[in-house]
């Protein structure tokens, strides 16, 4: 899911507005690439017959902060190969180069979004779905455990089921979810999320509600995750190669659509009964909002 504009690509597309002396840089970056990945900044300027600030201007107007980055960067595109870590590792698989500019950013991220949702619709098992969808309806009590990014698609299935009149919790404190599971009955149901399906405060949670004799229900990556293995529906959006922060940016994507598939789904269940209890709630809030003007 990368977008390979290399350095040398870069040159070539801002040469025109380079001055005439920035020029003679990218000539000589251009015809002895090999070469200016071992030089220094002096000795680059030295062959080139111009000042160090000159070779600073050229890099900079590639989007560069520095010679260093920019030479790091030539070096990993004439290595052929991936990087070990890409430019900035927080970002995981989102390839974000030095030189790409703001505008360029969210047909990117767009990018990667459907390809997350695609990988998430060829994984996802309609019958799990399904399965999923009736424990919840009928649950006495759902618990809802999440961490670290992860509690963002808890707390909106928790505002989603809570407005369809279904009794739920979710503590914020990791202690607090798996002492909260450790309560639970028979005829309730604990939801896990986490994309890595390996967060150990997430899993101890559902492993306890599991052992409490409540129905589990773990929305995850991969279908073989650790989390997975202490799941009776285990929903999973698919394998991802993200890094910890990468899929602390992007996992939620996949998983707050599972999410609108249960709340979906739920509705559907009995449209009569749900859509009720949704009259209610927004009844109870109606007078919450600022009227809109004509």
């Amino acid at each position: 899911m990368r977008h390979e504009i290399q350095v040398l690509d870069r040159v070539k597309s801002v040469y025109a507005s380079l001055r005439p002396s920035e020029q003679r840089v990218a000539d000589h970056v251009l015809n002895h690439p090999e070469e200016c990945t071992r030089c220094t900044i002096s000795e680059l300027a030295e062959q080139v017959g111009v000042s160090q600030p000159t070779v600073v201007r050229f890099v900079q107007a590639m989007g560069f902060d520095g010679y260093r980055s920019f030479k790091y960067c030539l070096l990993r595109d004439r290595s052929g190969s991936a990087p070990r870590q890409p430019y900035f590792n927080h970002l995981g698989d989102f390839d974000l180069k030095p030189w790409d500019r703001l505008e360029e950013l969210p047909l990117k991220e767009t990018r990667i979004a459907g390809g997350l949702l695609e990988n998430a619709l060829k994984a996802l098992s309609v019958e799990d779905l399904s399965r999923a969808v009736r424990m919840l309806a009928t649950a006495r009590t759902i618990d809802i455990y999440g961490v670290e990014n992860s509690f963002t698609p808890a707390g909106d299935l928790l505002t989603k089921l809570t407005y369809l009149g279904l009794n739920c919790r979710m503590h914020t404190d990791a202690y607090l979810q798996q002492i909260s599971a450790a309560h639970l009955g028979v005829a309730d149901v604990a939801v896990a999320v986490s994309h890595s399906g390996c967060s150990a405060d997430t899993v101890k949670a559902l492993r306890q509600a599991r052992k409490a004799g409540a129905g589990t229900i773990a929305i995850t990556g991969p279908r073989d995750s650790l989390i997975a293995k202490y799941a009776d529906v285990c929903l999973s959006t698919g394998e991802q190669e993200l890094s910890i922060y990468g899929t602390a940016i992007f996992s939620r994507i996949p998983d707050l659509a599972v999410v609108d598939l249960l709340y979906m789904g739920i509705i559907q269940s009995d449209y009569e009964r749900f859509s009720r209890n949704l009259d209610k709630s927004g009844a109870v809030i109606a007078d919450r909002t600022y009227p809109v003007k004509p």
